[in-house]
């Protein structure tokens, strides 16, 4: 067997996380972002696959020919590995590399469930110091998305205009994206346990936990329990303080929030209302320097407002606003980004333009950690599937050209054409 230091440089290898090594057995998103927050740090995230590529190879959205965009943005900074995981080679092979020694090897990261060879107390057999961090639905293993658990928490009910009967939900996978992070922090907080211990160990996080965990800390299930209301839908306002979005002349809308009291000054001042809100505030007998009385007397307030937002363009508006304390921001689509604001993208330090093979050139970000030394870089593009196998399994295994052409005969591991992008087949 080779040295596990051997061979190619991996993407990342200069990074913070230089020299940890995580094999990823995953598909969808938290689990993949887990693997992808690591890369994007400098650890060398090795992402083992099926044949052919696991369900979320070709997921929404898409190009034009076929290429995932999806799997693009969640596997860049990776190297990526192809092998069967029905055949008892494939399944010796990925236990192999799961457990391949060094002091910053043997952590696995998986969503896949059922599979007996994964499991821990199999794995730990070859590698008694084993990591491995498994991201389930369900605490007992039962599957679930990020659709499903918000649902069952809640939010859909809070989400939406406040005349609407119906739940919606929302498109952003929140509990999905705080999953993949609690995920890479479990990694880390593994390793540093083994590190000074000496122990490995297996982790388990249900994304149910998580969403549940995060419901109760922003404090929606004490204020169910303790006060017995049911928090009902009030559109865009801002729960508990003042917030709201409101109509230009020029049709657009702007969000516009004052969190503090200085931001409630601000608002004033520049509106030209603090006078009259002042008045309103002795008739009613009401504080607006306290969130509560702010947002008590939310419709009166915006209806003051609507005014002066209605009455000018957006860019007056902006130019107004900015250099107060007063929070805002135009609503833009994302196409609106990539459009009139693709200057500001570009400028921006964490984005870099990547050229992704089967996709072509666009923007992508690097870690939002912003490290004063620079540790943290953009990161490389996503691999094609199945690009790096011939050299892992040479590097960490210490196959020869022979054996590893032979496993591609077989179908063991990945061929030429099952490793192709969409354009490149």
């Amino acid at each position: 067997m080779t040295d596990p230091g051997d061979g190619p440089r991996a993407p990342g290898a200069d990074g913070v996380l230089a020299g940890l090594r995580v094999i990823e057995i995953s598909s969808f998103v938290a689990a993949p972002l887990g693997g992808r927050t690591l890369a994007q740090l400098g650890a060398d995230v090795i992402r083992v696959d099926p044949v052919g590529g696991a369900a979320d190879q070709a997921r929404w959205p898409r190009t034009a020919d076929g290429a995932s965009l999806y799997w693009a943005g969640l596997n860049k900074g990776k190297r990526s590995v192809t092998i069967d995981f029905r055949s008892p080679r494939g399944q010796e092979l990925i236990a192999g590399l799961i457990t391949a020694p060094g002091p910053d090897r043997g952590i696995l990261l998986t969503n896949a469930v059922g599979r007996r060879f994964l499991e821990h107390e199999t794995l730990r057999q070859h590698r008694p110091d084993l990591i491995q961090v498994v991201v389930s639905g369900h605490r007992d293993g039962s599957a679930a998305v990020d659709y499903t658990v918000n649902a069952a928490l809640g939010f859909p009910w809070l989400t939406g205009p406040e005349e609407l009967a119906a739940p919606v939900n929302h498109v952003l996978p929140a509990w999905d994206m705080a999953c993949g992070l609690h995920a890479a922090i479990a990694i880390l907080a593994a390793e540093r346990r083994r590190r000074i211990g000496g122990t490995g160990g297996l982790v388990n996080i249900a994304l149910y936990d998580v969403a549940l965990a995060m419901v109760a800390n922003l404090g929606l299930l004490a204020e169910a329990e303790v006060n017995h209301v049911r928090r009902e839908r009030i559109g865009n306002y801002l729960y508990g303080g003042f917030g709201r979005d409101f109509r230009t002349r020029d049709r657009h809308t702007i969000m516009v929030v004052a969190l503090t009291a200085r931001h409630w000054r601000d608002l004033m001042t520049v509106t030209g209302l603090a006078g009259t809100v002042d008045q309103l505030a002795g008739i009613l007998g009401a504080d607006f320097s306290t969130d509560d009385d702010r947002f008590r007397y939310r419709e009166v307030v915006a209806g003051l407002l609507r005014p002066w937002f209605g009455s000018r363009d957006a860019d007056e508006i902006e130019r107004q606003l900015t250099g107060t304390s007063v929070l805002f921001s135009r609503y833009r689509t994302v196409a609106d980004l990539v459009g009139d604001g693709r200057a500001a993208l570009t400028a921006h330090p964490m984005m870099a333009e990547v050229d992704q093979p089967g996709i072509g050139r666009f923007l992508a970000p690097g870690s939002p950690l912003e490290f004063a030394d620079g540790g943290a870089r953009p990161a490389p593009v996503a691999p094609v599937l199945g690009e790096h196998t011939a050299d892992v399994l040479a590097e960490i295994l210490g196959l020869s050209g022979a054996e590893l052409g032979e496993l591609g005969r077989q179908r063991v591991i990945g061929e030429a054409d099952a490793m192709a992008g969409p354009n490149d087949r």
